[in-house]
């Protein structure tokens, strides 16, 4: 009686065999064609391709290598700094008759050492702008989640070194522009992806990692200006609440493309676009907590007299909330699913995050 079930199910798997077989054959064939075609040729053709071939797999085991390990991602970075014991403001004597140097710029100028010198900077690799047989890394599940974090570490240092040239390294935006500032701005902000051979003209130029070690360079020397009271910082409660403002943007943007994304989750809780969206998520979250905590110092006087301690205390409280969150798989399921979201999971602690910088925004325009 169960013999038209057994045969039901056998013909099943076999058709699943059938089609496994299909596939792996379409898969190997270009493989072995190749290998036929080769076979016949001579040694003047076999030495050039075997070089090619062993180009492309020392190529991409060292892709492998620097994507899948990492060295600069530390969730608790910021503990090793010691901001609360600085005795000055920024800019202001110390006991040694030098100046009090800027917090910001030590950490933007040690977030740059990490993603470009700790660590390698995958964005300009050649095969990462490659992408997967013409495929963008971003468009898959694999091989993107580095280069995803390094860029969202690279906007926050962006957005820092803009207000950092047009706000707090002048005095009421009167005085001229500094120009280890202005150069370590244009170093920053220069292309993501930039390797030292291009298409165009002129066909060789700088790579992203030397420029952004030339930012580093540039912001190092303001700090030491800045040490022999010969450059500004200004510390005022407006200029605060125009770098918070500004960093709440930035968040509420990234914030903006992961409703988009999770409005796209589906049941199974796969979606190649959510692990790429949830690093870079994560890069900003992480270069944040450390670009802040650090204006927490340089703006002490600030932060006593509008009594921010407590706010501050529950912000950098989120900032740790989001950098707990660190999957193997980032995985997006619906809200009908029993799959995880990743994305709501740090889009949560990111707009806790804007939500108290909003908040002492708003405390600060009083």
């Amino acid at each position: 009686m169960l013999d038209p079930i057994f045969d039901f199910l056998a013909g099943i798997f076999r058709a699943i065999g059938w089609g496994f077989r299909r596939l792996v054959g379409a898969i190997v064939w270009p493989f072995a064609a190749f290998r036929r075609w080769l076979r016949g040729r001579g040694w003047f053709i076999k030495i050039p391709v075997f070089a090619i071939l062993l180009a492309l797999v020392i190529g991409y085991g060292y892709f492998f290598y620097i994507t899948q390990f990492w060295y600069f991602d530390d969730p608790n970075y910021v503990a090793k700094y010691d901001f609360e014991h600085h005795s000055v403001g920024v800019g202001e004597k110390l006991p040694d008759n030098t100046c009090q140097t800027s917090a910001i710029v030590i950490v933007t100028a040690d977030l740059i050492d990490g993603i470009v010198n700790a660590d390698i900077w995958v964005p300009s690799n050649p095969l990462s702008k490659a992408g997967f047989f013409g495929i963008a890394w971003k468009e898959t599940p694999f091989f993107d989640n580095k280069a995803a974090f390094q860029l969202g570490v690279n906007q926050a240092l962006r957005r820092t070194s803009i207000e950092l040239v047009d706000r707090l390294g002048r005095v009421r935006g009167t005085s001229s522009i500094n120009p280890n500032l202005q150069k370590a701005r244009e170093a920053i902000n220069y292309r993501e992806d930039a390797w030292f051979v291009t298409w165009g003209m002129p066909p060789f130029q700088p790579t992203t990692p030397q420029r952004m070690r030339e930012g580093r360079r540039y912001l190092l020397k303001f700090n030491e200006e800045l040490s022999h009271c010969q450059a500004n910082f200004d510390a005022r409660a407006d200029n605060l609440l125009q770098f918070l403002d500004r960093v709440t943007g930035d968040i509420g943007s990234t914030s903006e493309i992961l409703q988009r994304r999770i409005q796209d989750a589906n049941f199974t809780g796969f979606d190649r676009r959510a692990d790429d969206r949830f690093w870079f998520t994560y890069g900003q979250l992480y270069a944040y907590y450390g670009i802040l905590t650090a204006a927490r110092s340089d703006f002490r006087d600030v932060v006593s007299q509008r009594n921010l301690t407590a706010i501050w205390d529950r912000i950098d409280e989120q900032f740790r909330d989001g950098l707990r969150i660190r999957p193997w798989v980032v995985t997006n399921g619906s809200s009908s699913s029993i799959i995880k979201s990743y994305l709501e999971s740090i889009g949560f602690s990111l707009l806790r995050v804007r939500s108290n910088l909003v908040e002492m925004r708003d405390v600060l325009d009083r």
